[in-house]
């Protein structure tokens, strides 16, 4: 075998108990043995990891990724538009409420994000809307491996038994479902703009006049315009992962998209999204208000402001829906559960930990130390 097959997952499991789960992509035969080919991160082709022969199937490479008209979208998604191309096998974990699709050949016997056995099968009432682009994973489960024991060393509150255990051993590859939205804005605002100018003002200490330079602010209207593009601003579908953790291995290149095709995701659990397309619209309109809010505070002159009002106009509001790679390792330690997340294209790291107490009462303690020195030195002085 080659050392790149060894990167991606095996599939040759067990068919689900009662037989009747369903391929949710189609399959991709390796022409050697027999045995299906998935996607290799190393490779960035699909190989057969029982004997390292790489299947000539095609991907899609070319292709127009399009971005959708969100309020069109929002009146009616077509029906073809919808699902995964083919019957899609689903589980929902009962303890975090992640919703896997799954080949038809994995048996899943524990949830991919919080690494519970509480998995049940799930039916929906209307199928998912269908990615049309994807990031292949570009990096191998070696490099996650790697680069999340090298993200733990260097924690040093972290307990030492943390860093000795083996954590990456149930490193797993996971595709997230993201929403991508881009408008275009026209903002007109208006603020009082504050200059900061500096008053001689005389005080009584002791009994003795002293004097000292007194901060005004001198406050004058001030108005302006600003227009911006909102290009792939990200909104994540999923409930498997923290949100603070995704936002901390984001971005993802979405310059580097490719249209959905299933060999990228062959071999690899998908997860469904849960934050549908209005929901994640409103957080995306959140998001851009807060950052529009920001490139107007810049305009203001001065050196600092008050009673900022902006009026926007948004157009040209499009969407996309993308699945993105990430590396997800979930661990236990002690009576809680703990995430590390890798981006499977950047290679950025973020996680939570546990801190030792000990480590931490000797870092106050060394504070403390420092503090009395300063205090004796300045005494000194």
């Amino acid at each position: 075998m080659s050392d790149g097959a060894r990167d991606a997952p095996k599939t040759r499991t067990a068919m689900a108990e009662g037989g009747d789960a369903q391929s949710a992509q189609p399959k991709f035969a390796c022409p050697a043995c027999g045995g299906e080919a998935v996607w290799n991160p190393t490779l960035r082709k699909l190989v057969c990891p029982f004997c390292g022969t790489e299947s000539p199937a095609p991907l899609a490479v070319d292709g127009i990724i399009d971005e959708h008209d969100l309020l069109a979208a929002m009146r009616a998604i077509p029906e073809g538009a919808r699902g995964f191309a083919g019957d899609a096998r689903q589980v929902r974990c009962q303890s975090c409420n992640a919703i896997s699709v799954l080949d038809s050949t994995r048996q899943a016997q524990t949830c991919a994000f919080c690494g519970s056995a509480q998995l049940v099968a799930y039916t929906e009432e209307k199928a998912a809307f269908r990615p049309e682009s994807v990031l292949p994973f570009q990096r191998s489960e070696t490099e996650a491996r790697d680069g999340i024991r090298a993200w733990y060393g260097r924690l040093w509150l972290a307990p030492s038994a943390l860093k000795k255990g083996a954590l990456t051993d149930t490193v797993r590859g996971v595709y997230l479902p993201y929403w991508t939205f881009d408008a275009e804005v026209e903002a007109d605002w208006t603020a009082d703009a504050g200059h900061y100018y500096y008053e001689t003002e005389t005080y009584v200490e002791n009994g003795q006049a002293r004097t000292r330079q007194v901060q005004r602010v001198r406050w004058t209207p001030a108005a302006g315009h600003v227009a911006h593009f909102f290009d792939d601003d990200l909104v994540c579908a999923s409930v498997g992962v923290a949100p603070s953790l995704l936002r901390g291995v984001e971005p993802f290149p979405t310059k580097e998209l490719k249209p959905y095709d299933a060999g990228y995701v062959a071999g690899w659990v998908v997860e469904r999204y849960q934050i549908d397309l209005a929901g994640a619209a409103q957080r995306a309109r959140a998001a851009m208000d807060a950052k529009l809010q920001a490139l107007c505070a810049r305009e203001i002159p001065g050196d600092t402001f008050r009673n900022l009002v902006v009026h926007a106009d948004y157009s040209k509001q499009t969407f996309k829906h993308i699945l993105a790679p990430v590396w997800l390792l979930t661990y236990n330690y002690g009576a809680r559960r703990f995430q590390a997340v890798m981006n499977g294209v950047t290679g950025a790291v973020r996680g939570e930990y546990p801190k030792s107490p000990w480590k931490i009462a000797l870092l106050v303690v060394a504070a403390v130390i420092v503090v009395m020195i300063l205090m004796s030195v300045a005494g000194k002085n």
